[in-house]
């Protein structure tokens, strides 16, 4: 009996299953000007979670039970307009809805992306500026999401306060962040927007085809040749944020006799200066894919990328220089000649070679294995002020030499330095008056002083005393990865990827120009000798002891030379289930990361082992696991959840206390613990599509280092307390909580409406550790219990709280505007943690700070939140046919109302003790030391005119 109920049960089980895949909804779509087929078209059955993609031949099928009925399909694209199509699904029937068509859309914001990413970040001195997450947003159809890529990011702003190290940037599959910063360098595939178009993002922790991913989401930038449409595209773009012009020429093939098919594309941007003064931009770029497709299972392509950019830099200004100059200073740059020269140039170039193989092993299982190459520099020059040489008196050596700071932002030329004083006199106001003038009426790099400056040593047979340095990073990764997919049933697929990355780094201070000068003597001029060592001020002094007094030119290495030896492997495994009422999956990973320093100088501070030769290896094994799902409540309403645990090996930055002059490890080093949950709430309907989303993150063992000069180091003694320090965090917990919405209406069948809001706060969970290394002083330095107080206080990076409401128009007539206005509060300064230790409650002495008042301590110590500040963009665009082209423009205006505000600072730590602090934040006149802040843009503006055929 029993047995004959089984047999009577899986009779059932196979009659409903071969009668569901006898209904069946296929089709294709075509681009509704050329005719030809869209790969990478996302199909959607409305009011369900089934969706589908189009392939090479801009077909699809969906190959799960689907609803019965009348149905509609909602087909979307980046850079397309998106369209919904009636269909009724009948039971034991094939629906095929071929040749649907999707047309060009002419407002498409990659070029926003671009242009608030790749380009205008990197201009900063600061490299955590260029932190923004919002590159891996730019593909989400997501309101809040799109919100946060286009409008937000000129702020800062970070969802749920990540930054860009928290995502997973990918091309063809392949992880680009760099193990260095754990970031990508979106400069490096910059100015090609035309072939960026293809791209898949999931968002958070959520499944991923291609790696376990990471908490801010990851986006993979499909660039296969026989992926683009066919046919090319001309445009010219004029902005004044970052560069001026921009010339891009691209063409695709489509697929062509043979299986064969290409894409190219070439680019150019230019700039003297953008919104800030003297930022120049110089840009190249260029790009080729070519593919055969060898059979029905064997597609390869080949990928190549040279995208090479020149970047002048800009820096954080205090209020005082604010007021006096105004948003769009820069102290970086002069004229000499007539030209603008910036002495902080960022220059990138490292081109990107990728061979990928794609095999079809069968109509449900497909494997890629991708391998690809990276190479070239990254260069960032500043003035070098130490130059001098070498003397003997009666046998004993010692340098003559060194240099003012030729910054004209300097603290010593602003008006506050002459006014530090209580009561000044006339003598003082005359002074502060002239500098206060000079540095209105100029206040710019001065070149030709430099020049003379070295010319007039010269005569004196002297070297250079100042000159451009360059801080060089060339890199060379391998990188061979094979990701499995494939569907195991109609209602689990699985995912499986493994990879290995190498690099190999080279670091050293490259000698850029001599400023007029003949040589530059190899030495530390700052360096001072130690009376508990044998040392002299000779040894003490040198870059490199086995090449001591070494005279150096234009194109040598000098000052710190060491490699980097990284290496990971990484193993992950997904399935996705999909039924009903529920869809879930299931995701886990495992990575070994090992790390190792070769220094190539033998530093005088720190000679023999210490930093010349190999460190120790260091090694690190990690782990992940996810899982979510989806409930479907009704084909309207959803329920959406995601849970996390990983942990992440620390960057290369943050493994070594002080890698450009020893091996040191930091102590207490460990990799980062992880756990993050969000739910959603998700309504759709043909008019509304709306979400909610609570979410929570928890960090812990973070490590952080921070380099900057000092003169306020409690217990060394009157006098002694400056050094240049490298500050490290170790045992750091963050907690990132809150809640962020997303919905849009389309009103009409031409107007949409939507907003956008995100509510968070995110702060230090403890009190982490903290020690200071220089070779100003030996060992680490620590203070009180070795912590800094700073739980409670909150992350610094960009607003918290956003919130935007806007419309969209778009006329029949092929025309379109939009308008936005966006609302921030909540965003907070970078504090110092020294003056957050016990080292500002503690004497030159060592005792206890004389005077000491809690209550002015807490006024003191408290954090500082910007203004809240709003901001209003406008965007439109319109497209004419002529013949077979089209002509069209796109354009943006950003903060029309040319609001002021503020997008990040940071507390100065030069003074960090109680009765220093106390002293300059009470000066009449404004403190000397005052927090530096980084400044919005004003009113500024995008345009791109483009010809497609």
């Amino acid at each position: 009996m029993k047995k004959s109920f089984f047999i009577f049960l899986f009779g059932i089980f196979s009659v409903l299953t071969s009668f569901a895949q006898d209904t069946i909804v296929k089709g294709s779509v075509l681009d509704g000007t050329t005719g030809e087929p869209i790969p990478d078209v996302t199909i959607t059955i409305e009011e369900t979670s089934q969706s589908v993609k189009t392939d090479a031949n801009g077909e699809f099928q969906f190959k799960t039970i689907v609803p019965l009925g009348e149905q509609v399909l909602r087909v979307e694209k980046v850079g397309y307009v998106t369209k919904r199509y009636p269909i009724v699904v009948n039971e034991g029937q094939t629906v095929d809805i071929s040749g649907m068509t999707l047309d060009y859309d002419s407002s498409d914001k990659t070029d926003l992306f671009i242009i608030s990413i790749s380009d205008d970040n990197l201009n900063s001195e600061d490299d955590g500026l260029t932190d923004n997450i919002s590159g891996l947003l730019q593909a989400s159809r997501d309101q809040f999401l799109s919100a946060a890529a286009f409008d937000f990011s000129a702020t800062f702003f970070r969802p749920r306060g990540l930054d860009n190290a928290n995502g997973k940037v990918l091309i063809n599959g392949i992880e680009m962040n760099k193990q260095f910063t754990g970031r990508p360098q979106w400069g490096n595939w910059g100015g090609l927007n035309d072939v960026q178009r293809n791209q898949e993002f999931s968002m958070g922790m959520s499944a991923n085809d291609y790696t376990f991913g990471d908490l801010a989401g990851t986006n993979n930038i499909v660039m296969r040749a026989s992926r683009y449409r066919q046919g090319g595209r001309v445009s010219y773009a004029s902005a004044n944020r970052s560069y001026t012009g921009r010339i891009m020429a691209s063409y695709n093939s489509g697929i062509v006799k043979g299986g064969w098919s290409y894409s190219v594309l070439a680019s150019r941007r230019f700039g003297d200066e953008g919104y800030v003064d003297g930022t120049l931009y110089d840009s190249n770029s260029f790009f080729a894919a070519v593919e055969k497709k060898i059979n029905d299972k064997h597609s390869i392509n080949f990928t190549g990328i040279y995208a090479q950019n020149r970047r002048g830099r800009s820096t954080a200004i205090t209020d005082e220089v604010l007021a006096l100059k105004g948003r769009e200073y820069n102290p970086f740059w002069g004229e000499q000649d007539g030209e603008i020269r910036n002495s902080r140039v960022r220059e990138i170039e490292e081109p990107i070679l990728m061979l990928n193989h794609f095999w079809d092993i069968s109509s449900k299982t497909k494997l890629n294995t991708n391998v690809a190459y990276q190479f070239g520099k990254i260069g960032n020059t500043r003035i070098d002020n130490g130059g001098t040489r070498l003397v003997n008196f009666n046998g004993q050596a010692s340098y003559l030499g060194g240099a003012r700071n030729p910054d004209p932002a300097y603290y010593q030329n602003l008006p506050s330095y002459h006014l530090r004083f209580p009561n000044p006199t006339a003598a003082d106001f005359e002074q502060a008056y002239l500098a206060e003038q000079d540095f209105r009426n100029d206040g710019q790099l001065d070149w030709n002083a430099l020049y003379s400056a070295n010319a007039t040593v010269r005569a004196q047979g002297g070297n250079s005393i100042y000159a451009i340095q360059e801080d060089r990073n060339d890199d060379s990764q391998f990188t061979i990865n094979s990701i499995l997919d494939s569907e195991l049933s109609e209602r689990v697929r699985l995912n499986a990827s493994v990879s290995y990355r190498r690099l190999k780094s080279e670091n050293f201070a490259n000698l850029k120009d001599l400023l007029g000068g003949t040589g530059y003597l190899d030495v530390d001029f700052f360096a001072e000798e130690d009376s508990n060592v044998i040392e002299s001020l000779e040894d003490v002094a040198q870059s490199d002891l086995n090449n001591p007094n070494r005279i150096v030119q234009e194109g040598d290495r000098y000052k710190y030379n060491y490699e980097i030896d990284a290496n990971v492997i990484t193993g992950f495994a997904q399935a996705q289930f999909k039924y009903n009422k529920v869809d879930f999956y299931l995701g886990a990973n495992l990575s070994q990361t090992t790390y190792q320093r070769n220094g190539l100088f033998n530093n005088g501070n720190f000679a023999g082992a210490r930093s010349f030769g190999k460190s120790e290896k260091l090694d690190f094994s990690n782990y992940g696991v996810k899982a979510g799902g989806t409930y479907k409540v009704t084909g309207r309403h959803l329920i959406d959840f995601n849970a996390s645990y990983f942990t992440k090996a620390p960057n290369i930055r943050n493994s070594f206390s002080n890698a450009r002059q020893n091996n040191d490890v930091v102590i207490g080093l460990d990799s980062e613990k992880i756990q993050s949950v969000d739910a959603s709430y998700i309504f759709r309907s043909p008019i509304i599509k709306a979400r909610l989303t609570g979410f929570y993150t928890g960090f812990q063992d973070g490590t952080d280092i921070g380099f900057y000069f000092t003169e306020d180091l409690a217990g060394l003694g009157l006098d002694t307390g400056d050094a240049f320090v490298q500050e490290v965090l170790t045992n750091v917990e963050k907690r990132h909580i809150g809640a962020e919405m997303g919905i849009e209406a389309q009103v009409t069948p031409t107007i949409k409406l939507k907003a956008a809001a995100s509510f968070g706060q995110y702060t230090f969970n403890n009190n982490p550790n903290l020690y200071l290394t220089s070779d100003d002083f030996d060992g680490p330095l620590t203070f009180g219990d070795g912590t800094t107080n700073i739980k409670d206080y909150h992350v610094a990076g960009g607003p918290e709280r956003a919130y935007q409401i806007g419309f969209e128009y778009r006329d029949p007539d092929f025309w379109n505007v939009g308008l936005t206005t966006n609302y921030f509060s909540n965003a907070y300064i970078d504090v110092s943690n020294l003056a957050r230790s016990a080292n500002f409650t503690t004497d030159f002495d060592g005792q206890a700070a004389v005077g000491y008042d809690e209550d002015i301590a807490r006024g003191l110590l408290k954090q500082e939140e910007f203004d809240d500040y709003v901001l209003v963009n406008v965007v439109g665009g319109k497209s004419w046919r002529v013949g077979d082209y089209f002509v069209g423009f796109f354009a943006t205006i950003n903060n029309i109302f040319d609001q002021e505000y503020k997008t990040g600072g940071f507390e100065q730590s030069r003074l960090a003790t109680y009765d220093r602090v106390l002293e300059d934040k009470s000066r009449a006149n404004g403190p000397v030391f005052g927090s530096r802040y980084f400044n919005g843009n004003g009113t500024t503006y995008y345009l791109n005119v483009y010809l497609r055929f």
